[in-house]
């Protein structure tokens, strides 16, 4: 029973990471509320388990756009030291919400209803995001410098931040070409995931193991998502998992005035 747990976390770790390949938001939305619903992990440690694993992709997909040179290193400077100092005061912040589980799942509710309707609008309209081109993404470096702090401080808060929020911010405030917009997010938010990830175990609030089991799974889920993109219209996907989140939204919300769905 012990191993097979484990294990189970593990193939969640894979469905998310094909789920966050395909979507380009990373493996977090989705193994966020499998684990506090499904697993049954307390509000908070569902939070720092989850950025805990998420530290893995985030360093693998880095890398891998790095080498494909869709990363912009100045834009993910700024934003990623700016989003290092964010996620500590994020963290802080998550330290006096530690012991309200219930509000911490309210402000989770809330933040997914931003991913459902991002992804339902990009799903129901065929055009997608705007297709912008070129190697730099546009803005001046306090524009990124703020965007870089204030995403830092919400992953330090709720363990969200990367193909969540830094992703769209990227491609609707600053105009960004898509795959640039991609991987200057995971090279930017490795490191507010890993410093994230330090505070949460400094708070007792990462399952290890099962945080390993995820984080590798998603690891391994993200290269197949990646390659299936070309075979899977992805905006028909988006559509449905933005019902999906929609619905997890409403659960999360609800749970906090007591409502079960």
């Amino acid at each position: 029973m012990f191993y097979a747990i484990y294990a189970i976390y593990f193939v969640t770790g894979i469905l998310a990471g094909v789920i966050g390949g395909l979507l380009g938001t990373g493996g977090c939305a989705l193994m966020m509320p499998v684990i506090r619903f499904g697993f049954h992990f307390d509000p908070a440690l569902a939070v720092g388990t989850t950025l805990t694993a998420v530290v893995f992709t985030a360093a693998s997909g880095a890398i891998q756009h790095w080498h494909m040179k869709n990363v912009d290193a100045e834009t993910s400077l700024l934003t990623g030291y700016s989003g290092i100092l964010g996620v500590i005061i994020g963290s802080i912040i998550f330290g006096y919400l530690k012991p309200y589980g219930a509000l911490i799942d309210l402000i989770i509710g809330l933040a997914f209803i931003v991913v459902s309707l991002r992804m339902l609008y990009e799903g129901l309209l065929v055009k997608g995001p705007p297709q912008a081109a070129g190697t730099a993404i546009p803005g001046s470096p306090l524009v990124k410098t703020v965007l870089g702090s204030a995403i830092g401080t919400l992953t330090g808060i709720i363990g969200l931040g990367g193909g969540y929020a830094l992703v769209p911010s990227y491609i609707y405030f600053l105009k960004a070409p898509v795959k640039l917009a991609i991987g200057t997010s995971l090279a930017a938010f490795v490191w507010m995931a890993l410093v994230g990830a330090i505070f949460k175990l400094y708070q007792q609030v990462v399952n290890i193991p099962a945080a390993v089991a995820l984080g590798v799974g998603a690891l391994i889920g993200a290269i197949f998502g990646a390659q299936l993109v070309a075979k899977i219209k992805p905006h028909v996907l988006k559509a449905l998992f933005g019902l999906l989140f929609l619905y997890v939204s409403l659960k999360y919300i609800l749970i906090y005035f007591g409502i079960l769905i």
